[in-house]
């Protein structure tokens, strides 16, 4: 390939989609390729449809996923209720996250005290709260939310605590000198200091707050794309649990990028990184 080509070819932002596409086109074949029985020779199995076994195989993962949505359309419900669970944990802990990392960061004495007990119940393993919250709150949704605020809180919560406290003192001096009421400083200069923090964690929260609802689901339940791979996984039909597994990775990604279409409509005042540079 000459160099004028490749320096048309060469990955840059008008073609990023069509590179990202091709990268993905070339992860499905050498998936299909190395899990066809019979199109390779296969040097890690005894028999070329071990490696299917294990690994399932696109077609057939393609073939699950159109029987749910298309020709069976039995998912809507076990989807829905996933969803469900995802954005109540979602919501309620973003939400939470962000109220108490404001009052915390706002409040040196409240900080102090209570930052060792905050601390201790970040470095719990929080999964293993699943059956206490199934015995509280029962095997319905409840405990599957409860489970996901669970892990998206401390994520927001420690993300707007340090994104408060690292508020330049030169600013808050000045917007002080200029006569800001507590309420102003809040709005003007604490809460913009710390949006980029809280959209930094809000993309970490949306796939934690998948992994609670569908870890809950697990433990108990009769509904959810989570009792589906769970079922699977029983009768070991490892292209229905890629299914589902692809089936969750898109729905995180959508709602990852409804995030960030909502962080480029509220960060319009924030330059970005080349025109920052070009200042």
């Amino acid at each position: 390939m000459s160099t004028a080509m490749w320096q048309r070819l060469k990955p840059r932002p008008g073609n990023l989609r069509i590179w990202q596409a091709g990268l993905l086109l070339a992860l499905l074949a050498f998936w299909h390729v190395m899990t066809a029985p019979g199109l390779l020779p296969n040097f890690m199995f005894d028999n070329d449809r071990q490696a299917a076994f294990f690994f399932g195989q696109p077609a057939v993962v393609a073939q699950r996923i159109w029987a749910w949505f298309v020709s069976d359309a039995d998912i809507y419900r076990h989807l829905g209720v996933t969803l469900t669970e995802t954005l109540l944990a979602f919501a309620i802990g973003s939400v939470l996250g962000l109220g108490a990392g404001l009052w915390l960061a706002l409040q040196p004495m409240a900080s102090a005290l209570l930052e060792p007990y905050i601390k201790a119940m970040n470095s719990m393993p929080r999964i293993i709260l699943a059956p206490i919250f199934a015995v509280w709150f029962g095997l319905g949704i409840g405990s599957k939310v409860a489970l996901g605020v669970t892990l998206v809180f401390f994520i927001v919560f420690f993300n707007v605590y340090q994104g408060v406290r690292e508020v330049s003192p030169v600013v808050l001096a000045n917007a002080r000198m200029l006569g800001a009421s507590p309420r102003q400083l809040l709005r003007h200069v604490y809460l913009p200091s710390a949006m980029a923090w809280v959209f930094s964690s809000l993309h970490n929260s949306v796939g934690l707050a998948f992994v609670g609802a569908v870890v809950g689901e697990y433990l108990g339940s009769s509904q959810g794309v989570g009792y589906l791979i769970l079922q699977a996984e029983g009768s070991f039909d490892i292209n229905t649990v890629m299914a589902g597994i692809v089936v969750l990775t898109a729905f995180a990604l959508v709602l990852d990028a409804a995030v960030t279409r909502i962080e480029t409509r509220l960060m319009k005042w924030q330059p970005k990184s080349g025109e920052t540079e070009k200042l």
